[in-house]
């Protein structure tokens, strides 16, 4: 049985999401991109969501590695879910932003590229883990681990190299009537992430109870 705090961060994130497009509606237009700018109030908190699950998926994938528990496998599995589903969120939020702002739905600079890479590592990690067979487990997690140290590189890169992706200062330089329906979508977005990943990992829990009822029941 789920914990009753799921339910709660589902109905909330719900409400959140369907009253985002009044807020984001009232918020004034960027000056240069004008309402393609809106995108940014979904693509940026998926994008902070990704780099959550990915931290996740990795300091979970250390406590497997050191200690050997299954619970920390189990919630670093359902975190590179998330990693993968969050992360189609950014790829195709993104592209739809720079067809307009830039007149090309890519480029491959480091900002895009390193993001693309992150998004792979964690699909080849679900395949893995899907398709390698039992022991994967300690491989998967040095994957996990591979990519988050992928983070870093994502999120300074723009600050480093030449690219059109806005700097790392966008969020701090937003105007006030910005930050409301910047950090409304931020807490839905963080409501559905936990409740997702809570859920993921209670039917993680319950999939392996059950393995081991047969298990049990044929020997």
């Amino acid at each position: 049985m789920l914990n009753r705090s799921v339910p709660v961060m589902l109905v909330l994130a719900m409400g959140m999401f369907l009253a985002a497009p009044y807020f984001i509606a009232q918020a004034p237009y960027e000056s240069t991109m004008g309402l393609v700018q809106k995108i940014f109030y979904f693509h940026v908190p998926a994008a902070i969501m990704m780099f959550l699950a990915t931290f996740t998926c990795g300091f979970a994938s250390v406590a497997y590695l050191v200690r050997g528990r299954a619970r920390s496998d189990r919630l670093a599995e359902a975190a590179a879910e998330l990693t993968v589903l969050f992360g189609i969120v950014v790829l195709i939020s993104g592209p739809l932003w720079a067809r307009k702002a830039w007149g090309v739905w890519w480029q491959w600079d480091a900002r895009l590229t390193s993001t693309l890479v992150l998004w792979l590592l964690f699909s080849a990690y679900l395949l893995l883990r899907r398709f390698g067979g039992p022991g994967t487990e300690k491989l998967a997690a040095g994957v996990a681990l591979f990519g988050m140290a992928n983070v870093p590189f994502i999120y300074w890169s723009v600050n480093v190299w030449r690219t059109l992706h806005p700097k790392t200062t966008v969020v701090p330089s937003l105007v006030p009537a910005m930050k409301f329906p910047f950090y409304w979508c931020m807490v839905a977005f963080l409501l559905l992430f936990l409740a997702l990943l809570r859920t993921r990992v209670r039917l993680a829990e319950q999939q392996d109870a059950l393995d081991l009822l047969l298990a049990d029941a044929e020997g």
